[in-house]
């Protein structure tokens, strides 16, 4: 009678990398907030498809406002969105990095 030995297949390194990269996980998050509309704010990343764009809330926060100070005056946004503009301003970076133009 043999023995037989069932292998759980391991993941590899990368393939366990790939899943747990934190570039990766805020790429996924900031798409479902992110949006591109050519007729708001004439195309320009927004959040949520509302009119606060992406740039916007960078520029609050390169100001000096707090996160809690922009929700405290735009009421429609979240910290998730917040989140979201700096993981787009961060894979933006990336790939222009990535394609040396800077």
């Amino acid at each position: 009678m043999g023995v037989s030995v069932i292998r759980q297949a391991t993941p590899s390194l990368a393939q366990t990398r790939a899943k747990t990269d934190p570039a990766r996980i805020a790429r996924m998050e900031y798409r479902d907030r992110i949006t591109i509309n050519p007729a708001k704010r004439g195309g320009k990343p927004c959040i949520r498809n509302l009119r606060m764009t992406v740039y916007d809330v960078l520029e609050y926060l390169a100001g000096g406002m707090s996160e809690e100070q922009i929700l405290d005056d735009f009421p429609d946004l979240t910290s998730e969105d917040i989140r979201a503009c700096l993981a787009f301003a961060a894979d933006w970076d990336r790939k222009l990095a990535a394609t040396g133009s800077e």
